[in-house]
């Protein structure tokens, strides 16, 4: 259902000209109908998002777009052409890359040169403007399988961009890409948009896809809702109140009962590390109300803010109206945790150490990758161990379940420090690894099978805990299903359930979201979260820092070392200075004039709007000056507190001048 006030949205309304058109585009697969007649045109220049969850239509739509499929029905016009027609003039950037690992970068841009029929002299003078758009240059003779996944990420946009096309097609490009890369690659595509680049773009992480100038929300092969960030947060009508409170689990509850009573105030409640997000039909009334549950059932309330809804709550309210939202089925637990009987959260006191690790040390040949890091995690408690790509999460985690040796430094594990590979520790630990840690060529089922088998399910639980995963996933009736036929995020979730089917008393999740849609990152976390309120310790890796708030605790690592501990909460009051949200219309002269005087990591254009961090206040007129003096007029500017990604960017950047 499309909303009437957004009629007008689908069609691009700039003044620019429209390079594509699509009117009730349609495919059929057999009798399966992937996209259903939809209608989006999109103008030179503007960023446009098509956002939606695992198996909306979106890849289908964007084969159609590039040429690659044809459509069922509607008619698709791209620079005034069928696709086909126009295939020189369009880059796809497929989820994949579709990169030469064994070539460098230089030799990858000449094949992409030449596969694109570019004269010479002009991949030369491309060349060198990409690489320097992408702080490439000086990695140009390194082969691709070394890069970084952001640096590959990067080097597959410029293969993209070597024949130096109209139109921009990214099929999800920033999956498993760290946030500071991410920033990067998005101020990159707000660059090519000012140049006069037409982008269209897909993407899981919904705090990214408020970069866009206008987003699609798309569901079973059509458009729910199509507009700016602003007109979709003001179509949702709802405001968002973030509640602090020790006691989050008996507060979710009696909210939630509170929802179900009166929808007319209290919308949704959803839980955070250390605290609940309250969607509200009207702010002021809703906090008096929230007060008075409180006060009613003696619960401690440590703080209550207003906020702005997001796109997660535009998004995920609107497929909830569409009956989207999966079901959550509590976990069929035979053991009780001796750690699971207190709410509070204060771990310290109420829970012993799960997992421990004083100074510890990691060295490959004269490489350091871990530089004693030094923490604890206490039962009960989600742990969240974020860092840039190659910062040394992973190599921590595999030390801390045993599966690598480290070089120097004490280890705890379960209460032991000696023999973590002892059958009788791993039988206590969960572990999901990035690379789903499934065997491909055995179906669903047999994976389960085998994982519940290797550890040491019971024979008579195993049909029970092997349904609890198909359920929980969506996959019933799928089970015979070889699973490297998956789409990644279904993997994920099949991943996921494999690792705690013999109900682990620690677990480590290692990128467990990558790729996976808003959704059912959501259905991730409530079984998370249940996990941690049954008394088992988490300590989970993320790239995706909206999600890290779900955490307790956390630890940022640069270089090898933890150089930031603490609540979400405890994290952003820290950092220093100031962001402020400027709106403006010439955001990309704006932030090249910015960046010439500023730490470039201090700006970031959001659509029409630059984030810029500032660490003193008096730094602002002088801003305000240098924007006014190269005749860039500021609209509107205002203070904003800080998201955890703008923490992160800021500690990672200063801990590495």
């Amino acid at each position: 259902m499309i909303l009437a006030a957004d009629r007008n949205n689908l069609l691009a309304t700039s003044s620019e000209e429209v390079v594509i058109q699509v009117q009730g585009l349609q495919k059929r697969y057999g009798k399966f109908m992937a996209v259903r007649g939809i209608d989006f045109a999109v103008s030179q220049g503007e960023i446009f998002g098509l956002i939606g969850p695992d198996g909306a239509g979106k890849t289908t739509t964007f084969h159609i777009l590039a040429g690659v499929l044809e459509a069922t029905g509607g008619t698709i016009q791209v620079l005034d052409r069928p696709p086909r027609e126009a295939r020189l003039n369009i880059a796809y950037l497929t989820q994949q890359f579709s990169l030469y690992l064994d070539l460098s970068i230089d030799e990858n841009l000449r094949y992409s040169a030449g596969l694109r029929q570019v004269p010479p002299a002009q991949a030369a003078e491309r060349r060198i403007k990409y690489l320097k758009l992408m702080g490439l240059e000086k990695f140009s003779d390194r082969l691709a399988g070394q890069l970084s996944g952001g640096m590959k990420q990067k080097l597959a946009l410029c293969c993209a961009l070597i024949s130096q096309p109209r139109v921009l097609l990214l099929d999800e490009p920033t999956t498993g890409v760290d946030p500071i890369s991410r920033r990067e690659f998005w101020d990159v595509l707000a660059t090519l948009a000012h140049e006069g680049v037409t982008i269209v773009v897909a993407t899981p992480y919904l705090d990214e896809a408020e970069r866009c100038d206008r987003i699609a929300l798309i569901y079973e092969g059509a458009i729910q809702q199509t507009g700016t960030l602003a007109q979709l947060r003001d179509s949702l009508g709802l405001q968002r109140l973030e509640v602090r409170t020790s006691n989050l689990e008996t507060a979710e509850r009696v909210l939630l009962k509170v929802a179900q009573k009166d929808q007319a105030s209290v919308v949704d409640v959803q839980t955070f590390g250390d605290r609940l997000d309250v969607l509200v039909q009207d702010a002021q009334a809703a906090e008096a109300q929230v007060r008075s549950v409180f006060q009613r059932y003696a619960l401690p309330l440590t703080q209550i803010q207003q906020g702005e809804a997001t796109l997660e709550n535009v998004f995920v309210t609107r497929l909830r109206q569409q009956g989207a939202d999966p079901q959550f089925i509590p976990f069929p637990r035979r053991k009780r945790s001796q750690f699971s009987d207190s709410t509070e959260l204060d771990f310290k006191t109420q829970h012993p150490i799960a997992i421990a690790a004083s100074n510890l040390r990691k060295v490959f040949a004269d490489f350091q990758a871990v530089k004693g890091v030094t923490l604890d995690i206490h039962y009960g408690e989600i742990y969240g161990l974020l860092g840039a790509n190659g910062a040394g999460k992973t190599t921590t985690i595999k030390m801390l379940c045993g599966l690598l040796e480290p070089s120097s430094g004490r280890i705890s594990l379960a209460g032991q420090t000696r023999n973590l590979r002892s059958a009788k520790v791993r039988q206590r630990i969960g572990y999901m690894s990035q690379k789903f840690t499934l065997y491909d060529d055995l179906t669903i089922r047999q994976n389960l099978e085998f994982y519940s088998g290797v550890y040491g399910v019971p024979r008579s639980l195993r049909r029970e805990k092997i349904d609890w995963v198909l359920e929980t996933c969506g996959l019933v009736g799928q089970e015979d299903m070889l699973t490297g036929q998956l789409p990644g995020g279904w993997k994920q979730r099949v991943a996921f359930g494999a690792s705690v089917m013999h109900e682990p008393e620690i677990l480590f999740l290692d990128e467990p979201t990558s790729g996976v849609d808003p959704l059912a990152r959501r259905q991730f976390w409530r079984l998370i979260e249940d996990f941690a309120r049954q008394g088992a310790a988490v300590l989970v890796t993320t790239h995706y820092l909206e999600e890290a708030e779900h955490c307790n605790r956390m630890g940022f690592m640069v270089a090898g070392e933890v150089v930031t501990q603490g609540s979400p909460s405890q994290v952003k009051a820290e950092q220093p200075g100031q962001v402020f949200e400027v709106v403006m219309t010439q955001t990309q002269a704006a932030s090249d004039l910015l960046k010439k005087n500023l730490e470039s990591w201090r700006i970031s254009i959001f659509g029409d709007r630059l984030h810029v961090v500032l660490d003193q206040p008096q730094q602002l007129p002088q801003v305000q000056a240098l924007l006014q003096s190269a005749q860039l007029e500021i609209d509107s500017l205002r203070p904003i507190p800080f998201s955890l990604e703008d923490v992160f960017i800021g500690v990672v950047s200063r801990a590495q001048t």
